[in-house]
């Protein structure tokens, strides 16, 4: 999908998680454009950069260029067990109240509560231990849409 970001963040490989149209946005012509395809609170990846300026107030350099993104993979660690490469599964948060060196592997940004997931990589046993005993595995997610 095309969207519109700005110049200093206009690169490929760029990760952003889109938190929602600022005020300035509503009365915006390029409103539908920039922010109409984007889903609050995912994370996207931009895949290719467009050959073209606009300005825009709230950016830093005043200027937005279009760019195609797509919705970015994700890290997680997870207690499931039945999880392989190219299975799907719902995620579901953990049931965990700790702020630990691992609480954004756990509750990714970009990841909502039954979000259909795909297993692009399943990299095994997590090393270090987890202050509640849970078990936990490293898997890298994309999503069915």
């Amino acid at each position: 999908m095309i969207t519109l970001i700005g110049k200093d963040l206009a690169k490929k490989g760029q990760e952003f998680v889109f938190l929602g149209p600022a005020d300035e946005c509503e009365n915006c012509r390029f409103k539908s454009s920039c922010v109409g395809n984007l889903e609050i609170n995912r994370k996207y990846i931009v895949t290719d950069v467009r050959d073209n300026e606009q300005k825009c107030p709230i950016h830093d350099e005043g200027i937005v260029i279009p760019v195609e993104v797509d919705r970015a993979k994700i890290d997680l660690l997870t207690t499931s067990k039945n999880i392989f490469e190219g299975s799907t599964f719902t995620y579901n948060a953990p049931d965990c109240d700790e702020k630990c060196d691992f609480h954004d592997l756990c509750f990714p940004d970009g990841l909502m509560e039954n979000d259909k997931c795909i297993v692009l990589n399943n990299d095994g046993k997590h090393k270090e231990e987890c202050k509640k005993g849970y078990k936990l595995n490293k898997l890298t997610l994309g999503f069915v849409i």
